[in-house]
């Protein structure tokens, strides 16, 4: 009875011993695997292209001045209806123009003690605004605006709320076809150093999309658009 219980006590532990080493290889096996799994690349994809913009926004803004305020109101109809005249003429669609209310100052009421007098005690700054997807027929006309200086109509063109602005508005369109531009980018790169690094690439363990931007391609040129968008992706890397 004392033998069968050595013996059984001898297979016994020297199972727990295989158990224990084959549990301690699994682990180990496991352990270099997981960090075989920590090592990891990120790396980044560019998308850009160049697209021409599909609306202007173009204020038209003029000033006058008069010590008779009912005449000056009469010019400002005047010379916004030669105006709109003027780009009918020239093809623009007279449902692409508004015109705003005339901001209109009384230089008598701004004088804190002043002794001197205005010239003139009223003025006057109208806009009109053309908003057109005939991108091109409207930089036309933008060159013959001096046809306006000609008619006394005296535009204020360095005021910054006259300066046209161009917008691309078929963002959401071409957004699929640059993500995945920008995701290939980013795995070429990817692949690259892995090839360099011995190494095999594995699935991505991140990914983040940047903001689209859009810019002007440049100051000559504000009507062509430069649209790019940055992708970051982190990928497992393995021996």
């Amino acid at each position: 009875m004392s033998s069968f219980n050595k013996t059984s006590s001898l297979i016994l532990g020297i199972a727990l011993v295989l158990g224990f080493s084959s549990l301690g290889w699994f682990l180990s096996n496991a352990a270099i695997k997981y960090k075989e799994y920590e090592r990891t690349v990120t790396v980044k994809g560019l998308a850009e292209r160049e697209f021409t913009a599909d609306v202007v926004i173009w204020p038209i803004q003029f000033t006058l001045a008069s010590n008779n305020l009912q005449a000056l109101y009469n010019d400002v109809d005047t010379n916004t209806n030669t105006i709109i005249s003027f780009l009918t003429k020239h093809g623009i669609k007279r449902t692409d123009v508004t015109i705003s209310a005339p901001a209109i100052t009384d230089k008598s009421a701004q004088q804190y003690g002043g002794n001197e007098r205005a010239e003139f005690r009223y003025t006057a700054v109208q806009t009109v605004t053309v908003y057109s997807d005939a991108i091109d027929t409207v930089r036309q006309v933008m060159g013959q605006l001096s046809e306006l200086g000609k008619q006394g109509i005296v535009l204020t063109g360095n005021n910054y709320a006259a300066q046209p602005e161009y917008l691309f508005t078929r963002l959401n369109e071409v957004k699929p076809q640059m993500i995945e531009e920008a995701t290939r980018k980013a795995r070429e790169v990817a692949e690259k150093f892995a090839q360099d690094s011995d190494s095999t690439l594995g699935k991505i363990r991140k990914a983040s999309q940047g903001q689209f931007s859009i810019s002007a391609r440049d100051n000559n040129n504000p009507q062509i658009k430069k649209v790019r968008v940055v992708s970051t992706i982190e990928y497992y890397l393995s021996d």
